[in-house]
């Protein structure tokens, strides 16, 4: 993605702090000595600073109107909150602009806690949340998580990682065994009861603000399969539960989406299926988009998350006979050439 130009980004720069300014002399008599102090974002197009005078504190999300839209962001944070979970506050806005003046939620992430603490009880209280989600109500600000949809992100594994990456030359009998793959996986998502997905929920979308769980980036929440969220929280592309820790969390999963009704007649088993099925279209998906952020976006930071994710698709791969072919080309052709381009690139 190009950059802006210097006079674009000192003209973004006057728009941006003119707008702070005026939020803050609204907001607070605390108006002197104000700090605007740029902080590490996210894999996306939008930009965070940290607003700080002598008394408080807040964040403002930056999206050009050229790359995109804080709309969505502001009208699904009412949505959440509505539905009873825990989202940043919302003091200011400008749709036109597209700045967000929000609550400082500081820099504590689940990651964090997992890092130091082994993050067990984190995810048991963030379960409880699948249900809340889910039964969020749907807004004409949630796209449907339909074929299209899905197979639209299966073709950023192709294109990104296999193409503009490896650059890849498939054989001859692999684009009918990928459509293979691509109609199983999408008729499995597309079985399942479909509700409202966060479709990030994972380790680096929940903060931790005075010992409470917060959810962030959830302005691409959509309406699609079950178990997404789920898979997103447990089988996380920045952190491997233990095998034990991991099959007790599932199991818990499954418990609070059967007990809120969210399941219909589902037994665990057929659950497995569409968890596994789910996260094999989650992480390919994924694994592309990592290259694709250092190929387009200039973000190198998420190569090396493109190996473990590939391994979950492994392992779910392995279980399941029409997917062996997939399990056994990611390991012998795809892993290696990986490997080889991450030695170039790190």
């Amino acid at each position: 993605m190009a950059s802006l130009t210097p006079e674009i980004e000192l003209q973004r720069a006057q728009i941006r702090v003119r707008f702070i300014e005026a939020q803050i002399e609204r907001l607070t008599s605390d108006f002197c000595d104000i700090s605007i102090d740029a902080i590490t974002g996210d894999a996306s197009f939008r930009s965070y600073f940290r607003v700080q005078t002598k008394l408080s504190k807040y964040i403002l999300m930056d999206v050009p109107p050229e790359k995109g839209s804080v709309e969505a962001f502001i009208k699904l944070n009412h949505v959440f909150a509505e539905g009873g979970l825990a989202v940043p506050e919302v003091f200011a806005f400008d749709v036109d602009n597209g700045f967000v003046l929000l609550e400082d939620l500081g820099s504590v992430h689940l990651a964090d806690i997992v890092a130091q603490q082994g993050g067990d009880q984190h995810y048991q209280a963030l379960l409880t949340w699948l249900p809340k989600i889910a039964m969020l109500r749907s807004s004409r600000w949630m796209n449907a998580y339909d074929a299209a949809f899905i197979t639209q992100e299966m073709e950023i594994f192709k294109v990104w990682l296999l193409g503009q990456w490896l650059g890849y030359s498939s054989a001859s009998d692999f684009e009918s065994q990928w459509q293979k793959l691509t109609t199983s996986l999408t008729e499995s998502m597309l079985a399942q009861p479909q509700v409202v997905m966060h479709r990030d929920f994972h380790s680096r979308n929940v903060m931790y603000c005075a010992s409470a769980g917060r959810l962030i980036d959830y302005q691409d929440a959509v309406v699609g399969p079950v178990c997404y969220d789920a898979v997103s929280l447990l089988k996380d592309c920045y952190i491997k539960l233990p095998s034990a820790q991991f099959q007790r969390l599932r199991k818990e999963s499954y418990r609070q989406l059967s007990d809120a009704g969210l399941l219909r007649e589902m037994n665990y088993e057929q659950y497995i299926e569409y968890f596994n099925f789910t996260g094999m279209q989650r992480h390919l998906k994924a694994a592309g988009i990592f290259a694709r952020l250092y190929l387009r976006d200039g973000k190198p930071g998420y190569l090396p998350n493109i190996l473990p994710t590939l391994e979950y698709v492994i392992e779910a791969a392995q279980m399941y006979p029409q997917f062996q072919w997939l399990a056994t080309w990611l390991h012998s052709e795809i892993i290696p050439m990986i490997e080889a381009k991450l030695a170039e690139s790190l």
